[in-house]
């Protein structure tokens, strides 16, 4: 049996030693790439809204993301309140926001981790986890020796530290990362964040170097970069630049979902040109030049008829 690349770093001590710098980080927190300073190790809350210990929302199979995460058993989700972007329509406020979900430490949320695993998910898929990488470096380290060994997706925002990545390097085995605007003034004006598509492509490249195309056996996702991108109105996400990236500087074999499902939530009424749904020639626009480019895999996936629909 082959295990995940993560239990021979902890076999070697490697991941220990992985862990300790990770925490290290938090006493004047430079996790994410907005690296508030604050001091998280006593407990002070940084600009994600989390102090020393991860919050989690909820956890258990989940049967709504892409089709090679979901396999026929569900992808084992582990979703972590607190965010480190602010988006103005996020449809998961509550949780990314407002941090709905309850204060766990290791040992609870190791616990969590093998949870998912007897239930017998196809991976442990931490939800939002850039701003809590230390507290999962640290949970894993108790998992792993009582047994975790289901492949790790870290499905994020978009807006990660390369540094934290490297630490990463050999433990997440699917990348799943969200690519929001590829103009940065986009983001700093939706997400309250600097230079958000310089900090996008270095970091997709680094997960591509990590991990590769996505690979699938059995109709299941084991390793890999799966990338989402969430169509906005008006525009507003830059997607053919997006799309023109990908195509040239990282892989044409990149599996990507074209997301169709904005919808105006949170403080969204507050922006005309994101209080409105997409239209359908909004999101068609974005698949044809997509096909055009010469992407083939996973474009698009229809969440609500559960189908891929070209």
């Amino acid at each position: 049996m082959s295990y995940p690349s993560y239990v021979e770093l902890y076999q070697s001590g490697e991941l220990e030693k992985r862990v300790n710098k990770a925490l290290e980080y938090l006493k004047k927190c430079v996790i994410c790439p907005r690296s508030c300073k604050a001091d998280r190790w006593e407990n002070e809350k940084g600009e994600c809204g989390v102090g020393r210990f991860a919050v989690v929302s909820s956890f258990g199979p989940h049967f709504g993301e892409e089709p090679p995460l979901v396999g026929r058993y569900g992808s084992g989700t582990v979703f972590f309140s607190g965010c480190n972007l602010h988006c103005v329509f996020c449809q998961n406020y509550e949780i990314s926001q407002l941090l709905e979900g309850r204060k766990v430490d290791p040992f609870t949320l190791a616990e969590i981790f093998l949870e998912v695993q007897k239930i017998g998910c196809h991976n442990l898929n931490l939800v939002s986890p850039t701003h809590v990488v230390p507290q999962i470096l640290e949970a894993l380290l108790i998992a792993i020796p009582k047994g975790l060994r289901i492949p790790i997706v870290y499905n994020t925002g978009g807006y990660d530290s390369i540094l934290m990545l490297k630490l990463l390097n050999g433990i997440v085995d699917i990348y799943m990362p969200d690519t929001r605007y590829s103009d940065s003034d986009k983001g700093k004006k939706y997400s309250d964040i600097d230079s958000y598509f310089e900090v996008s492509k270095k970091i997709l490249k680094e997960m591509h170097t990590q991990v590769g195309d996505l690979v699938i056996k059995n109709g299941v996702a084991v390793k890999g970069l799966l990338i989402r991108h969430l169509v906005l109105p008006e525009r507003i996400a830059g997607s053919f630049k997006t799309l023109d990236f990908i195509a040239k500087e990282l892989s044409l074999n990149s599996y990507i979902n074209i997301m169709d499902q904005y919808r105006p939530c949170y403080k969204a009424y507050s922006f005309p040109e994101l209080s409105r749904r997409i239209t359908r020639q909004e999101y068609q626009e974005v698949v044809g030049y997509a096909k055009k480019l010469g992407f083939k895999r996973g474009i698009p996936f229809d969440y609500n008829r559960n189908r891929l629909i070209l």
